[in-house]
């Protein structure tokens, strides 16, 4: 009886690991400003709800939480009168399912769908009832709840764009700058393709619709990544970011591999490299070239690919540098070259000589040699060799 007790006791244990495991592994993300809720599962975003949260004068708690109960059809105490009761039903406010997450708040159902969307609770976390239902049975007790309140959202999505989102200041808690959202965009990649009246104009608008910016990739050169690169005091972005169908090259980095010297002719919007000369675009001092002018430039081949992983990523690979011969002229051969003088005919032997007057050195007008005009330098260069960084 003692080891079938002692079996049952270590089944139990391991269930209950289980559990706490797999209630790990998900997770619920509010966020007040904007109004919706994100369910993880692991790092997969399983569904986004709408919800309906506190009113400024009893606002929703921020901070970290978790799912201490669950509850089917709970009946619904009034907590100014706690007399006052009313059943699961149709005229219940919490609806048909409660998941406790500290004391009197909680994530609920409710019997006023068009609330969803405003800040109409007493704090509460209110959703739409398919919606509750649909995460009650998804999760378990102990799964993770996070409640912030921020304004400005940037993500990449499913497609590899990168969007943002600024919401307005319900609770007039949080006041942003264009340098805010900045700071919030830079680490993706491409922030050279959002400028700061764009965002300053976002920010105005404070509607909380997507903007998306472009695709960034991780480029690999060689085998090797490229990393943010220092050049004449500017931070070189290292990725490469595809937008409005043109796929952007982020030079500096990818030289700084290769140890090429590259020369920027802002006038003409060109760069050159010893290998060739093509068209580049400056945006918010960052220098970008177009994927298919690559090759010319940095003498690689390549393009975007999927690594083993399943990732998508722009690699290249250095082509081999072929030096043209020099070819030496041909050498004339004196035998052929060198006249035969003929023999004279006996009537010539025979005849006098004449008088052969030396020819006068006619004096040839020199040519005028104009001095050939010193090119002009480009006003504008990469300064720094990067071979020699």
């Amino acid at each position: 009886m003692r080891i079938l007790y002692s079996v049952m006791a270590i089944i139990f244990i391991l269930s209950s690991f289980a559990t706490s495991a797999q209630a790990a592994q998900k997770k619920i993300y509010i966020n007040v400003a904007s109004r919706l809720m994100t369910f993880y599962d692991g790092n997969i975003k399983v569904a986004v709800y709408h919800l309906g949260l506190g009113k400024v004068s009893t606002p929703t708690p921020t901070g970290y939480y978790q799912i201490r109960a669950k509850e089917i059809n709970p009946p619904w105490i009034d907590p100014s009168d706690p007399e006052y009761e009313v059943p699961s039903g149709p005229d219940n406010p919490l609806g048909y399912r409660w998941m406790e997450i500290q004391g009197n708040y909680g994530i609920h159902g409710t019997n006023r769908p068009d609330s969803i969307g405003g800040y109409v609770s007493n704090g509460c976390i209110r959703m739409r009832e398919q919606d509750v239902e649909a995460l009650f049975d998804a999760v378990e007790v102990g799964t993770p709840v996070e409640i912030t309140y921020n304004r400005v959202v940037v993500e990449k999505n499913a497609d590899d764009e990168v969007v943002y989102y600024i919401y307005p200041d319900g609770y007039g808690m949080q006041d942003i700058t264009v340098a805010d959202v900045t700071k919030w965009i830079e680490p993706f990649g491409v922030l050279a393709f959002e400028s700061d009246y764009d965002i300053s104009q976002k920010i105005e608008a404070s509607d909380g619709e997507p903007t998306f910016i472009g695709k960034p990739y991780n480029v690999e050169i060689n085998g090797q990544l490229t990393q943010p690169t220092d050049a004449n005091n500017i931070r070189f972005f290292a990725k490469a970011v595809i937008r409005d169908g043109i796929s952007y090259m982020p030079v500096v980095p990818i030289a700084k591999i290769l140890r090429l010297k590259l020369e920027w002719h802002k006038g003409e919007a060109t760069l050159k490299s010893k290998f060739g000369k093509v068209i580049c675009y400056e945006r918010k001092g960052q220098l970008y070239c177009n994927a298919d002018d690559a090759p010319i430039l940095f003498n690689m081949e390549g393009g975007l690919q999927t690594d083993k992983n399943g990732v998508k990523l722009f690699r290249f690979k250095s082509l081999p540098t072929v030096e043209k011969p020099i070819v030496e002229p041909p050498k004339p051969d004196i035998k052929d070259k060198e006249p035969k003088t003929p023999e004279p005919t006996p009537e010539e032997k025979s005849a006098p000589a004449d008088k052969v007057e030396e020819p006068k050195e006619e004096s040839q007008p020199a040519d005028k040699v104009e001095e050939p005009k010193e090119e002009s330098q480009p006003t504008d260069e990469i300064k720094d060799e990067v071979a020699d960084a």
